[in-house]
């Protein structure tokens, strides 16, 4: 009779109704590719951050508007009643697209931080009801 390694039913084939530990993967590669898509998620957080897309949106449209102020002629300027509208707002959003890539690099997102499993079990303080008064 052949010995085998794990548990088995009574027919001598191996019982896969649980975990068993026999999968091929070390509990070391499960960890580097949990803290690999972790690392994955974060970049992909900051990269859609927000701040980045406004901000950027806001400079290059505030670019756009203010070489038109800069190019427009004394008649578009009179239209506005003598006031360069075009190269005043493209100015404005130039300095607001600077605040927000600004505010971006000097509080970037944290990371998220993994639950840590002491956390997890552990129990809270549990929920009674306050006692009646006298």
């Amino acid at each position: 009779m052949s010995e085998q390694s794990g548990p088995s039913d009574q027919s001598g084939q191996p019982n896969h109704s649980g975990y068993s530990g026999s999968s091929g993967y070390s509990e070391k590669d499960v960890q580097r590719e949990v803290s690999d898509l972790e690392a994955k998620s974060a970049t992909a957080a900051r990269i859609f951050d927000l701040r980045r897309i406004i901000g950027g949106l806001f400079v290059l449209y505030g670019v756009i508007v203010t070489i038109t102020g800069l190019t427009d002629s004394a008649a578009e300027i009179d239209k506005a009643q003598g006031v360069n509208i075009n190269l005043w707002t493209g100015l404005g959003m130039l300095l607001l697209g600077i605040f927000f890539l600004a505010w971006l690099k000097l509080r970037p997102t944290p990371p998220p931080t993994p639950p840590t499993p002491e956390t997890e079990t552990a129990p809270g303080p549990r929920d009674e009801p306050d006692a009646p008064a006298r």
